[in-house]
């Protein structure tokens, strides 16, 4: 396949996973935070030092693409590996040793655990694991290649959808009092019972099985069907899990996805690199504030987080205010100076940065995270140019946005006590 044929697949912004053939047969299957960019990068003309000979062989075979996009990162994660159990395309395993993949399992217990266990302790034909005793499986999905991501995935449903991640049984239907009691002090949650734990495991098969949009419309009739018959609670639970699927938190797995080649690590941009974000927060105006925060080598240095009151703006003025908060930093040259800098917004606010920067004498690039009308990262501008992986950039403007909501919830409440 060459770069010129990429046009006519008319490939999304979006998350979701991308399927290589070789005439009708599957020969290579990924996933990507956006389609276009991910795809884009197989025609880099620096892919055999990136990718290997292995992924250079795969694109040179391949004669079409196909691709299913998701709401998240998390969810084309899972449709990935659902994917590959089912078309199990060469190229994904070729060179590599499968017995270490994981899998997510269900267990087959009164109730229910959800865990990660090794191919090769696995019995695919008993459908059992050690766990410690060997255990009946109800459910088996994988195989997920990298392990960090596969945890951190589960870790994110869990917060959706609370499970028991105990190594031993948590304990049978006649003791189920005891499971309340252990469950609610695993997850920090009131005890449920175990049919409504149930529901909640289907919930977690379904987005196991790369099956977001079933699951979604399941969550939305519970919904429906619990409000008609005035179970408010449980419509508002119903609601609740609709609400943080869609806008799930998944940086981590982005920063992961972007760390990785498919696999295979990659020569990592701006490594140890100091980016520095910024961001403002304001209620109409009132209690205005703007924030810098720091992340160096993908992790966040809470340390040397700062915060300034805005006060020479005028209300809603989102870029004066960008200007003010990055004038006033740059006063300051006992900070060390970063090597990029991201702010909140597209080119409107990147020029404005870029504008005082120049003005003071700095040549820092300026990376722009522009956010769609859930908030999301939608583009990042300047990425490649500054030298710095969009993974990071997305986690250095997601960390500036939290503690700037945060910061201003302080000052508000600071100014309501003046009062």
């Amino acid at each position: 396949m060459q770069r010129s044929e990429l046009d006519r697949f008319n490939l999304p912004d979006v998350p979701g996973v991308y399927l290589f053939k070789k005439g009708r047969r599957v020969i290579y299957i990924g996933k990507a935070t956006s389609l276009r960019d991910r795809v884009r990068s197989y025609f880099d003309d620096d892919l055999i030092a990136a990718r290997g000979p292995r992924i250079v062989d795969m694109v040179t075979q391949a004669t079409a693409l196909t691709y299913q996009s998701t709401a998240t990162v998390l969810e084309a994660l899972v449709l990935e590996a659902a994917l590959i159990k089912k078309y199990q395309p060469r190229a994904n395993a070729i060179g590599k040793d499968d017995k270490s993949f994981l899998y997510a399992v269900i267990t087959r217990e009164p109730i229910p655990r959800v865990l990660t266990v090794r191919k090769k302790d696995i019995d695919f034909e008993k459908k059992s694991a050690p766990l410690p005793l060997m255990t009946e499986l109800e459910s088996i999905y994988g195989p997920f290649t990298s392990g960090s991501q596969l945890r951190e995935a589960l870790r994110l449903i869990r917060r959706i959808f609370p499970f028991f991640d105990t190594q031993k049984p948590v304990g049978s239907r006649s003791k189920h009092q005891a499971a309340k009691i252990e469950f609610n002090a695993q997850i920090e949650q009131y005890p449920r019972d175990v049919t409504e734990y149930r529901r909640t495991i289907r919930h977690v098969k379904l987005l196991l099985s790369g099956r977001g949009k079933e699951l979604r419309a399941s969550l939305a009739r519970e919904m429906r069907r619990a409000a008609r018959d005035e179970r408010f609670e449980e419509a508002m639970e119903a609601r609740r899990a609709l609400f943080a699927l869609d806008h799930l938190q998944d940086v981590s797995l982005i920063k992961d996805e972007h760390r990785r080649a498919d696999g295979e690590p990659h020569a990592e941009e701006g490594k140890g690199m100091r980016i520095e974000a910024y961001d403002t927060a304001h209620l109409a105006g009132t209690s205005a504030i703007g924030v810098m925060t720091v992340v160096e080598g993908g992790e966040p240095v809470k340390r040397e987080y700062r915060t300034f009151r805005i006060r020479g703006v005028k209300k809603n003025d989102d870029v004066g205010s960008l200007k003010e908060i990055l004038s006033r930093r740059l006063d300051h040259p006992e900070w060390p100076f970063p090597g990029v800098i991201v702010i909140d917004g597209g080119a409107a606010q990147k020029r404005a940065a870029e504008t005082v920067l120049k003005e003071r004498g700095f040549a820092i690039p300026v990376v722009g995270v522009v956010k769609d009308e859930r908030h999301r990262p939608r583009e990042v501008i300047g990425a490649r140019r500054a030298g710095v992986l969009e993974a990071d950039a997305v986690l250095a403007n997601a960390e500036a946005h939290r503690f700037s909501l945060a910061r201003h919830r302080i000052a508000r409440a600071q100014a309501l006590h003046l009062k």
